[in-house]
């Protein structure tokens, strides 16, 4: 039987508190800080995407439900950790991009979590400073 969005998103939910702690502190983990929309403080959230030319892709599983993407859509202005080195950058939310053709870009472990994982899909591009 399919789960309902409401399930994969709580199972969802419980797998990113539990992974995320541990993976935004390896060294090879992409992460994006945003602002918080309502704190004003930093917040970062591991993702996966890829680097190409001067902008950073990745898709967003739970797209405007995720807490990131608010934060995004309230503060656009974001920093991107590749390897040891932050840059800043401006996220845009690209709601007519497909993101099950976009995932195809991607690296393919992330791209199978947010496949599981995500209810609403939505490609996120970093124009890189």
């Amino acid at each position: 039987m399919a789960k309902s969005a409401e399930e994969k998103k709580r199972a969802a939910d419980a797998f990113h508190r539990l992974i995320n702690p541990v993976t935004r502190r390896m060294p090879g983990q992409v992460v994006l800080e945003t602002i918080g929309r309502r704190s004003g403080v930093p917040h970062q959230t591991p993702v996966g995407g890829k680097v190409a030319g001067d902008s950073f892709w990745f898709v967003a599983g739970d797209g405007r439900h995720a807490a990131y993407v608010r934060n995004i859509e309230a503060n656009p202005k974001v920093r991107v950790r590749l390897g040891r080195t932050w840059r800043a950058g401006t996220a845009h939310l690209l709601p007519d991009d497909n993101p099950d053709e976009r995932l195809k870009t991607l690296p393919s472990f992330n791209s199978w979590v947010v496949r599981r994982l995500g209810i609403a899909p939505l490609t996120v591009r970093v124009d890189l400073d």
